[in-house]
């Protein structure tokens, strides 16, 4: 399950820095060179003036990412993602690096003490990501122009014609970024040919590769492009009101772009997978320091990578402990005639596969999942757990083609510019499933995890803390959202929900619900062991089919998630970690003074800061 804001934010920019753009320098006076303030108050009032002109070169920097914000004055611009666009990014990084050691952050007031820092990791991680991580030389699936088109064609921030005008100068755009993309991922292909062209057009080799995985997505979700393209908008062009001269203009480079399109499919289908299948083993793992390296810039948690694996391995102890205790419990009502297996894990196993023959039928999966959002709605308020906003507008669909990925779920959130727009519950059908992987599918989605995963999704998980970062009093927070905070909340509401009576806290959905949590306790100890140690395929399904009860299906998707991401799996559980861990420390320093719904607003007023930053100011405020 995946926040696709969230995904924005921790990719380092591989989707939606991809447009073009003119880097304007900007002298301000107020954060030139200043050996100190004055007094807190100046330092404060220069540094809210700052801010301000961060985000405008932000921007101006990644308009891709503006138009997902919501910001919508760079619409018209695609980014060619060559070596002169990672040049001027570096040089944007170096800018406003310099700029922030104006400001004293010891006397800045506490949210611009976090602002300060958020915008300082958040430069550090660009400046990373294009020095060392190198995504644009090894990742096909970073080149997709789907999600920029995307944003505009279906926006209502403004008049369809508009919106067309600004996708006219955008589509000029795409030949040339797609051929960058195949520049970029060049070195990679020629280390494998055996008579590489001249030297003089070789780079040092990529420190990652990538699999046939990673290919066989990007063609999948550039297939998506393709018809977003050649087909939803041709279809809104003949729509509108422009007149017939613009119509065939655009119409024509709609046509020039879906072909670069295709030629980029073609190419990948034909190039890069042939000579990954030539080779015996394609490597694609980070080391113990490169994964430690992106650990720190993607999550931005208090404790290294090695401590939350063994705080994982830890926990998926302890469940095993609980869902021992439960299964007891309900063992005679469900195999009557039978004696409880000396192993606890076949005893929790069988109980689980008993209870997971109820699910929906493989038609209904979106249809139920969007008549349970009311049901969580109606239990957060009558349990007064936390405000839910009735006037924003939450809606389930299948998942567009160009975002269908390895998670079978996801929320498209509107940017805090855009906070009024609805907020999309992506869900993938299961069209293309034959019938033994959809069966098995949905067993793993039945009718007790089912629900686990709309609170997760939509109430009160991400869907709901889409709607409260937007509403944060500080824009920085409310843009650069941390990866492991947003995941985080989402399974700590999980926990949260059942710890308030959710399910009439029967024990069967008590089982389910620590099913459902070995995967996010799972997901970090996988994720480490297959990029650190080096794990197997074959390792990986046993813990994930016979440790954390998983069907074949689930196991086989999450394999090939751990090897198309990094690090990305380990934000579920060590998000949830910090915020359970805060809730539990603010309980202790309030006493009986301490309410959980205020805990949950106060928490999720910081915007999507990572947990360590909010729990800094909730302890301070706590003082």
């Amino acid at each position: 399950m995946i926040n696709n804001r969230c995904l924005i934010k921790s990719s380092n920019f591989q989707i939606f820095k991809l447009m073009p753009l003119l880097l304007i320098p900007f002298v301000f006076a107020a954060c030139e060179k200043k050996q100190k303030y004055a007094n807190a108050d100046e330092a404060n009032a220069d540094f809210e003036k700052y801010k301000v002109h961060f985000i405008e070169d932000l921007w101006k920097q990644y308009p891709g990412w503006a138009t997902s914000a919501g910001f919508h004055k760079y619409d018209s611009l695609l980014v060619v993602p060559d070596d002169h666009f990672r040049e001027t990014e570096i040089e944007f990084v170096k800018s406003h690096l310099n700029k922030l050691t104006d400001f004293p952050v010891n006397i800045l007031e506490a949210n611009n003490r976090i602002d300060y820092y958020m915008m300082r990791d958040q430069l550090s991680a660009i400046r990373w990501s294009i020095n060392e991580f190198k995504e644009f030389e090894w990742n096909p699936a970073s080149y997709n122009v789907a999600g920029s088109f995307d944003a505009v064609l279906n926006g209502h921030y403004e008049d369809l014609e508009l919106r067309l005008l600004s996708i006219g100068s955008k589509l000029k755009n795409v030949q040339a970024y797609y051929d960058v993309a195949k520049s970029n991922l060049t070195p990679y292909l020629l280390q494998l040919i055996a008579d590489p062209i001249n030297d003089t057009t070789k780079r040092a080799e990529p420190k990652l590769k990538p699999n046939r995985l990673l290919v066989e997505r990007a063609i999948l979700q550039n297939h998506g492009a393709l018809f977003l393209i050649d087909s939803s908008l041709i279809d809104s062009i003949n729509k509108s009101s422009l007149d017939q001269v613009k119509k065939v203009q655009l119409i024509a480079d709609a046509h020039l772009a879906a072909k670069s399109i295709g030629d980029f499919i073609n190419w990948m289908e034909v190039e890069m997978l042939s000579q990954i299948d030539s080779l015996e083993r394609v490597d694609y793992r980070l080391d113990k320091n490169l994964y430690k390296a992106k650990f720190k810039h993607d999550l931005q948690a208090q404790a290294e990578p090695v401590k939350i694996y063994w705080d994982a391995i830890k926990d998926k102890k302890s469940v095993h402990i609980e869902m021992k205790l439960l299964a007891d419990e309900i063992w005679e009502e469900y195999f009557p005639s039978e004696s409880i297996p000396d192993d606890s894990l076949q005893e929790i196993n069988l109980l689980i596969e008993k209870l997971s023959i109820n699910h929906v039928h493989r038609d209904s999966l979106v249809t139920s999942i969007r008549n349970q959002i009311a049901d969580l709605e109606k239990f957060v308020t009558d349990k007064n757990l936390l405000y839910l906003d009735p006037e924003k507008p939450l809606l389930v669909r299948e998942t567009p083609v160009w975002m269908q990925g390895p998670a079978g779920a996801s929320i498209s959130s509107p940017g805090p510019y855009d906070a009024n727009a609805e907020t999309f519950y992506n869900v993938t059908p299961l069209t293309n499933y034959s019938n033994e992987s959809a069966e098995s599918y949905l067993r793993e989605y039945n009718n007790y995890t089912m629900q686990i995963l709309n609170i997760h999704e939509a109430v009160p998980g991400h869907y709901t803390q889409g709607i409260y970062a937007n509403k944060s009093n500080s824009m920085i927070k409310a843009i650069l959202g941390n990866g492991a905070m947003v995941e985080g909340w989402a399974v700590y509401v999980e926990r949260m929900m059942m710890e308030n009576g959710y399910g009439n806290n029967s024990p069967e959905m008590w089982l389910m619900y620590y099913k459902w949590h070995l995967r996010e306790i799972c997901n970090t100890i996988i994720d480490y062991g297959v990029h650190v140690e080096g794990w197997t395929q074959e390792k990986v399904m046993d813990i994930l089919v016979n440790e954390a009860f998983q069907e074949q299906a689930e196991a086989a998707m999450k394999w090939n998630r751990v090897s198309e991401t990094q690090v990305q799996l380990c934000s579920y559980y060590t998000g949830y970690k910090e915020i359970y861990n805060l809730r539990e420390e603010m309980k202790n320093k309030l006493g009986e003074k301490f309410n959980l719904k205020s805990f949950h607003e106060k928490f999720l007023s910081y915007g999507s800061a990572p947990v360590k930053y909010i729990r800094m100011l909730m302890l301070e405020e706590a003082e």
